[in-house]
């Protein structure tokens, strides 16, 4: 492919993200309100700007792997779930290899793809079945030259969980035809009442990628992970000696300060989140103009705007009239819907949510 014929933007959501119009109200980033250094007891004395991290560092690794009951040599680490998610799918794919997503998904994942030029499938995950992965779908989908599916848990935009039985069927047709699973889990832990161990302890099938931002306030660390099987992990690390080398070292060190205190930091995104993901399932489930699915957890929803096929025009008329910001289900290839996350500061979610609402009613009486 020449200069001239790449794509405007690999991942057109993640371009729209960095740079749509601004809103006094900004329901539209999913990342949890930052942590401050102060928050995070210890990190200021314990920061240090060198150390030996050749294959990450070796009190991450072993942080990660504990937390989640698995050996250091089953964790390779990212920048950022996005990045570790880019070092799997280097190790895995070459042009022209079979990888089968999910849609709607999240389009960073599948612009991931796209860059190293696999040849990209789709299955549906669609309103009337709830949003669920159709395995039987999957099935029909699946041939002998898909190297990797692709997968959120939970679903973004919509928030739906899969349960383990499911992905124990998926792992049963990934492992029929010799591919992998990749699993973006950066939500999961944030969700209540489920079960949240991580794909890659179920089956070797299955790449699990997460970080420190959604559900522990910490985006700004980017510290990301993929749970694996150790000859995965291996590739995967060989994949960073060329796309970054090594990590920061001070954030991997805070990585660890963090983990250190990782259930306090989820027990505070989930005080942040659950009261205003209430607010949110008030508004959706009490304006007759709106529909969903209710989400699992997280800090996103996926409202539909009834009677149109493009939520487009109202998504500008809420920014343009009453300063509230919500991103366009066009992006994720749903134009009816639009995401709105609820992971802000309380009166910017408060207050934007009710803002909603005033658009909603001026929309309707417009």
């Amino acid at each position: 492919m020449s200069e001239r014929e790449l794509p405007e933007s690999w991942a057109p959501y993640m371009t729209w993200a960095k740079h749509h119009p601004p809103a006094k109200y900004d329901l539209c980033g999913s990342n949890l309100l930052h942590l401050s250094v102060d928050e995070l007891k210890g990190a200021r004395k314990s920061l240090e700007i060198s150390g030996s991290n050749d294959d990450g560092y070796p009190p991450l690794l072993e942080a990660i792997a504990m937390r989640y009951g698995v050996a250091s040599d089953r964790v390779a680490t990212g920048n950022g779930a996005a990045g570790a998610a880019f070092l799997v799918m280097g190790a895995l794919l070459r042009p022209g290899d079979r990888v089968l997503a999910e849609f709607p998904g999240y389009d960073p994942l599948v612009g991931a793809a796209r860059f190293l030029s696999a040849d990209i499938r789709y299955f549906d995950r669609t309103w009337d079945n709830a949003w669920k992965v159709d395995v039987d779908q999957m099935a029909r989908e699946i041939t002998p030259s898909t190297r990797l599916i692709i997968l959120t848990n939970l679903h973004n935009p919509t928030g739906v969980y899969t349960d383990p039985w499911t992905l124990l069927k998926i792992s049963d047709l990934a492992d029929a035809v010799g591919a992998k699973v990749l699993v973006d889990e950066v939500y999961l832990e944030t969700t209540t009442s489920r079960d949240t161990t991580p794909a890659a302890t179920k089956s070797e099938a299955f790449i699990s990628v997460s970080s420190l931002t959604k559900a522990f306030g910490l985006g700004g660390l980017r510290v990301g992970w993929a749970l694996a099987d150790p000859e995965t992990i291996q590739r995967v690390r060989r994949v960073r000696d060329v796309v970054d080398a090594v990590g920061s070292v001070p954030s991997e060190q805070l990585g660890v300060i963090a983990f250190t205190h990782i259930d306090q930091l989820l027990a505070r995104a989930r005080k942040i989140l659950e009261p205003h993901a209430l607010l949110l399932r008030r508004l959706v489930e009490t304006r007759p103009e709106l529909d969903w699915v209710a989400p699992a957890g997280g800090s996103i929803g996926f409202p539909r705007l009834l009677g149109t096929d493009d939520a487009g025009p109202f998504v500008d008329f809420a920014r343009e009239r009453f300063d509230v910001g919500v991103v366009p289900g066009r992006h994720f290839g749903v134009p009816a819907h639009f995401r709105v996350a609820v992971a802000g500061r309380r009166g910017v979610v408060e207050e934007g949510i009710d803002a909603l609402s005033r658009a909603l009613d001026a929309w309707t009486h417009r």
